[in-house]
């Protein structure tokens, strides 16, 4: 990671690609950047857009609900015993489809894209991290509806459980930007935004914090990553006995799924927490997804939450 701090320095762009555990980094120049790699940020891109040209299907093959269920129900043990207040749960679900992993990709529409060498995609709604002259922001997304149920924005908005989720989040991003900048402040508070999600439409709740910088910041972008890092939005709080009992109940290794990834333009710094994610291992396709589980937290509702993350975003 410290190749960032050096390539930041000089004022030279780069992608970046980090996994949840930071054991697996890439980075590399965007002048050099390999052609198998590509991504979208915001309003930058290094492909065209497509329509979807054919018909397609997705199958999935989730875990049994029982099996789901006694993971949750260990969660909210560690829960009731104050090890965590609030786990973001996930498992991986072996899916089958008519499409590649490349046309997956470029017909999926998300603010923040990802293919990465036909070992996997994402098409995250989530920001991480921003940095813009010498503000850092940071955007927690707890809290998803669908939106056509009656009333969706007020009801998401009045829900308790995921108020409770959404404070709490934003609380350990507050703590985490505090440790790398100055002048913390919440400037958005619980905003709703629609997201296209297969045939539905989503309605997500997320939160902007913003604080200031150091001016050299730029030499200095690996140490706070790695001091923020994992996010708090796909970890939980506290954070670090929350990855430690994430580690030893979901049954599988998160790899890149739920790191970040992004790129420094030159100037300014552009990341994204990487769910709503696919991995591709031995012409097999596995779809990565979760949710946040409280001591309220139900176990039907929550295993339904996870299937239906499951989706193409066309």
């Amino acid at each position: 990671m410290e190749s960032m701090d050096r390539l930041a320095k000089r004022g030279e762009p780069f992608l970046f690609v980090l996994s949840y555990d930071l054991k697996e980094q890439f980075v590399q120049p965007l002048s050099s950047l390999d052609r198998d790699i590509f991504f979208k940020i915001g309003n930058q891109r290094n492909y065209p857009q497509e329509p979807l040209k054919k018909d397609y299907f997705l199958k999935k093959n989730p875990i049994p609900f029982l099996q789901y269920k006694e993971a949750l129900e260990k969660v909210q043990e560690q829960i009731r015993s104050g090890n965590t207040y609030l786990l973001n749960l996930t498992f991986e679900t072996p899916i089958s489809s008519n499409l590649s992993l490349k046309e997956i990709f470029t017909y999926a529409r998300a603010k923040y894209k990802l293919y990465f060498k036909d070992k996997f995609i994402c098409f995250s709604p989530e920001k991480f991290i921003e940095i813009e002259g010498d503000t850092i922001s940071t955007y927690p997304m707890k809290g998803t509806i669908e939106a056509s149920v009656p009333n969706a924005k007020e009801k998401i908005l009045a829900n308790k459980k995921e108020m409770a989720e959404h404070v709490m989040i934003v609380d350990l991003m507050r703590n985490d930007l505090g440790m790398v900048a100055t002048n913390v402040k919440v400037e958005k508070f619980r905003y709703v935004e629609k997201i296209k999600a297969g045939d539905k439409e989503l309605l997500q709740v997320s939160s902007k914090i913003s604080a200031k910088l150091p001016t050299n910041w730029r030499e200095n972008i690996s140490s706070i990553l790695k001091t923020i890092l994992p996010a708090g939005s796909i970890t939980g709080t506290p954070k670090r006995s929350t990855v430690d009992i994430i580690d030893s109940i979901e049954n599988y290794k998160r790899g890149f799924y739920t790191g970040i990834f992004g790129i420094f333009d030159g100037e300014n710094f552009y990341s994204a927490v990487m769910i709503r994610f696919i991995e591709k291992r031995e012409e097999k396709l596995f779809y990565k997804s979760g949710g946040g589980i409280t001591i309220d937290s139900d176990a039907q509702s929550e295993y339904e939450e996870l299937v239906d993350k499951i989706y193409f975003p066309f």
